[in-house]
């Protein structure tokens, strides 16, 4: 009878979806190992102050109280939202400019410019902040400066001014993403009927007003999709400030990854780079929400139209 039972409950039903749950599991037994079990950790030792070898002692909240008195914990939220603003908003003009440019009779051999203009985005990102590094030289005889010489500015510390370390990270931000921005803007234009366009030619619109009244308003989703991924990876900032600026990670340049980096793997308080990690996870949800917010509302207002 209970062998009856057991083969009446293991219908063949159940018998292809036990299956089908062993296919996935891999991937959900590696997510919660690498990915919910670090995250769930990180909240419980926001709590706690641990230097990775002695015991951990419970704190409260005075990890949180320590990072909101540090001024270099809101520098780092500073830098991280200017270098983004820095280097997100050329990508979007820069990308919508390239990709129509590619989709369009412009430019020859679009298939060859396509790959040049996304391979920055495949290229090693810790090669790019080298190769900035030396671009971005604080003597005379880097390139950024020797291109300033030729107008008589003097040399530029690059790695040490406030402005120009940020424009510094974010020329690497800018490009490193344009190409793969291009790629979807262009995925999106691909989408836009040509016959738009070439009413708008018989209607004598230049290229830029077609950009203006056709291209922009038809690409608002994949705009919004674009800001948001560069949102996100711009709080994610790390490794372009840590080649550029060395372990040593000065004020002017650190960015939120950063900070918690330093506090945890250079000064050994895990305590307080768990705090700020929690903090950033909480303002990484706020803007997602305010993106979620306004996407559905750009939706609605399209159905009405």
């Amino acid at each position: 009878m209970a062998h009856s039972a057991k083969e009446r409950w293991l219908t063949e039903e159940r018998r292809t979806a036990l299956s089908a749950y062993a296919f996935i599991s891999p991937f959900f037994i590696l997510f919660a190992v690498f990915g919910l079990f670090p995250m769930i950790f990180s909240f419980y030792l926001s709590f706690f102050r641990w230097d990775g070898l002695n015991p951990m002692s419970y704190v409260g909240l005075a990890n949180f109280q320590l990072i909101f008195n540090d001024p270099t914990f809101f520098s780092a939220i500073k830098n991280t939202f200017i270098i983004g603003i820095l280097g997100t908003l050329p990508q979007i003009i820069v990308g919508i400019l390239l990709a129509f440019a590619l989709n369009s009779a412009l430019i020859r051999f679009q298939h060859t410019f396509r790959t040049l203009v996304f391979l920055p985005y495949i290229t090693s990102i810790v090669a790019v902040a080298i190769i900035f590094g030396l671009v971005f030289n604080n003597q005379p005889f880097g390139l950024a400066n020797y291109v300033l010489s030729l107008f008589n500015i003097d040399p530029v510390r690059w790695s040490q001014e406030y402005w120009p370390v940020k424009i510094a990270i974010a020329t690497m931000v800018f490009w490193r993403w344009v190409g793969y921005n291009t790629i979807i803007f262009l995925a999106g234009m691909q989408s836009i009927p040509k016959e738009l366009y070439e009413a708008a030619k018989i209607d004598g619109a230049t290229i830029g007003q077609q950009i203006r009244l056709i291209t922009v308003p038809m690409l608002k989703p994949f705009i919004l999709f674009v800001v948001f991924t560069a949102t996100i990876g711009s709080l994610q900032l790390f490794t372009e400030p840590l080649i550029f600026l060395g372990r040593g990670l000065r004020e002017e340049g650190i960015t939120m990854v950063a900070y918690l980096w330093r506090d945890a793997f250079v000064l050994n308080a895990f305590g307080t780079a768990s705090a700020a990690a929690i903090v950033l996870f909480f303002i990484i949800i706020t803007l997602t929400a305010i993106n979620l917010l306004i996407t559905n509302r750009i939706g609605r207002s399209k159905k009405v139209m």
